[in-house]
């Protein structure tokens, strides 16, 4: 494959839409870092769970706040605390209740926006989450804004979820309520911004959406994949 130009790929849009699957992939095919920011939403919350700084359905901000100067996070590519693999506990449910709440706290997101940087630094990034294009990475030579119907986000959501005592209907109602939490939030709400491209996966295979990437970056870019 041809040296291919190192520009930065924001991926933004609503949970269980793939993203980071189809961020990975992307990121894999060009040979670009991946980097997934809800992911160190997710780490910091498992973090405040396990450090009594989240727990009996309360957040204490304070307490949590003052945890991150002595926090590290990374993604190599897997999601790390200090040394420990947890990509697999960050996504428990019980993470995924709090994930959202915690990713609306100021100092959160400036610290997981810092860690961003330092990790994107090189360029050649294939970046998800829910601001990348409007807040994280405003410049970014390509924006993507994935949506998807919401019960088949659920669905998608559901069959990950090692938890037998999670029924569909609680996962629906988890996503339906993170969706409004995080487009209401006061802190970079999700949204779409301005020269994003949307891709609605409702009905699409994983081929469909890398055969949809394929082209458009043939078309902006001229890259071959």
């Amino acid at each position: 494959m041809k040296q291919q130009p190192k520009i930065i790929i924001a991926i933004d849009g609503y949970s269980s839409t793939g993203k980071s699957s189809f961020a990975k992939l992307i990121a894999e095919r060009l040979g670009y870092i991946h980097l997934d920011s809800g992911a160190l939403y997710r780490a910091v919350t498992l973090y405040g769970l396990r450090k009594g700084a989240i727990g009996d359905g309360k957040i204490d901000k304070d307490a949590l706040v003052a945890l991150l100067p002595g926090l590290e996070v990374s993604q190599s590519p897997c999601t790390c605390i200090f040394d420990e693999n947890v990509e697999g506990l960050i996504r428990q449910m019980e993470v995924s209740r709090f994930a959202s709440p915690v990713s609306a706290i100021a100092e959160v997101r400036n610290f997981v926006d810092d860690n961003l940087h330092r990790m994107a630094s090189g360029g050649g990034v294939v970046m998800d989450g829910r601001d990348i294009g409007t807040t994280v990475f405003p410049n970014a030579e390509l924006k993507i804004f994935m949506q998807a119907d919401d019960l088949v986000r659920a669905m998608r959501r559901y069959r990950e979820t090692s938890d037998p005592g999670v029924t569909f209907i609680d996962v629906l109602h988890s996503l339906r309520e993170r969706d409004l939490r995080d487009s209401n939030r006061e802190v970079s709400p999700l949204r779409k911004a301005d020269d994003a491209i949307v891709l609605d996966n409702t009905c699409m295979t994983m081929e469909d959406e890398i055969e949809w990437l394929v082209n458009l970056l043939n078309e902006k870019y001229g890259f071959s994949l």
